[in-house]
């Protein structure tokens, strides 16, 4: 798998399209920390880490009735062109609706979060 990032924004997308109720991704620490964010922003309902080997992360998603909660999710750095930014660079998304996920040298974060440390980092990915 060449981005394992862009993996796991691929399965949580499909799912939601497709209304099932969890997800299963296979684990590490960069995509175990990017799950744990978007349930802090309210995104996904529940994570819990699998740790029989192979180690999976499950996933469950949120719903409104027959809506995800997740209505977008964008790479934004990818392994062929990486996109770094300043702290004072990290774009809002939808005017402040979505979260920018940024990978800093104290762990991922969200842009907001970067903003208030003033840290820039790699920008990870865009969800709305």
């Amino acid at each position: 798998m060449i981005d394992p990032i862009a993996d796991m924004l691929t399965r949580i997308r499909n799912s939601s399209r497709a209304l099932l109720p969890t997800v299963v991704i296979p684990h590490s620490k960069l995509k175990e920390s990017l799950a744990h964010i978007l349930k802090q922003e309210g995104y996904i309902s529940e994570v819990a880490v699998d740790t029989t080997f192979p180690k999976t992360i499950k996933v469950r998603l949120k719903y409104e009735g027959k809506k995800s909660v997740v209505e977008g999710l964008k790479r934004v750095s990818k392994p062929g062109l990486r996109k770094y930014v300043g702290a004072t660079e990290i774009p809002r998304v939808l005017g402040g609706l979505g979260v920018a996920v940024v990978s800093t040298s104290e762990g991922i974060m969200t842009g907001q979060q970067c903003r208030k440390k003033n840290i820039g980092g790699e920008l990870l990915c865009f969800i709305w």
